[in-house]
């Protein structure tokens, strides 16, 4: 038996380097082609990261580091070469229309730690010791935290899908994880909502806000209904556009998508369009209703900064 080895492992333990280097052949080539795109959700793109654990974990049971380093050294030398291997990656995916990711890189080291850290708890006859544990518990917190922030993601889509009939949820206090563009929670000029959304409008080109995480299924709906305030005296006139994910994926040519112009007068203004007219607004086919994807709403070219508020964004 070799010695520090588990009866009963030695047959695994041996296949297990060539299996990880197997697998790891599998996965990497994910990290340039395939996977979540620009028009991908949330929650896939979330999962998706969580490849990169997986493979750092699978790389280091193949390499076996431990074999020419231990203690400190191994560990300094682990997160160098992720670090600069990490950094590499995601330079190589930045070039291939990837976005850049900079947390992929503590993913990396993570999957590479966890089995850094627990493979001596697991394989080692000898008594670890108290700090070997603290590490290893510390690593597997880091873990949790990946995890969770999935399983919140997770939960935040399922909220967003069983929210219809309402395109937005007006209780959320941070818009971010909704919304891009330069807006803020505010309690004014709420109606129906106990709070609206004050966007701030500039004077560049184009100005204004997107919602990019909404409910897809528009199907069993008749009318977009909504609700803007304007709190000046001169009126205000916005574009609104909406489009499914094949435009998303596409050359995004505006007569692609759903285009119209909504002018506001002072004070509150709701808007009623029909979701027919939405759905026939490509030229060359019919809009997907089961997967809209974005929403924007923008001024052009405004004489001076404008503000507006969003009451209500609603189907019926």
């Amino acid at each position: 038996m070799i010695p520090g080895s588990i009866p009963g492992l030695q047959t695994t333990g041996r296949r297990l380097p060539l299996l990880a280097g197997a697998a790891s052949l599998l996965i990497a080539p994910f990290l340039f082609v395939g996977g979540p795109d620009w028009a991908s959700g949330p929650l896939l793109k979330s999962a998706w990261n969580l490849g990169h654990i997986l493979l750092f974990a699978l790389l280091t049971l193949a390499v076996r580091p431990w074999q020419w380093l231990s203690g400190w050294r191994l560990w300094l030398a682990v997160t160098v070469v992720l670090l600069v291997l990490g950094i590499g990656i995601e330079l190589i995916q930045g070039g291939h229309n990837r976005d850049m990711d900079g947390r992929d890189l503590l993913r990396n080291l993570i999957g590479s730690w966890l089995v850094i850290a627990w493979r001596p708890l697991l394989t080692s006859e000898r008594r670890n010791s108290l700090g070997e544990g603290l590490v290893a518990a510390s690593v597997a917190l880091l873990l949790c935290f990946e995890l969770g922030a999935t399983g919140m993601v997770a939960a935040r889509q399922w909220q967003v899908h069983q929210q219809l009939p309402l395109l937005y949820d007006f209780t959320h206090q941070d818009p971010g994880a909704f919304w891009t563009g330069r807006l803020t929670v505010s309690a004014d000029h709420s109606l129906n909502n106990a709070q609206s959304l004050k966007l701030d409008l500039g004077t560049e080109t184009y100005s204004g806000v997107s919602l990019n995480n909404l409910p897809a299924d528009w199907r069993d709906y008749e009318t977009l209904s909504i609700t803007l305030f304007n709190p000046s005296t001169a009126p205000l006139t916005l574009t609104l556009r909406i489009n499914d994910v094949a435009h998303d994926r596409s050359d995004h040519a505006y007569n692609d998508r759903y285009n119209t112009r909504l002018t506001l007068g002072p004070g509150a203004n709701t808007f009623t369009l029909k979701l027919a007219d939405i759905e026939n607004a490509p030229d060359s086919r019919p809009m997907d209703m089961s997967q809209v994807r974005r929403m924007g709403l923008f001024a052009v070219r405004l004489p001076e900064p404008r503000t507006v508020y969003l009451l209500d964004l609603r189907l019926d």
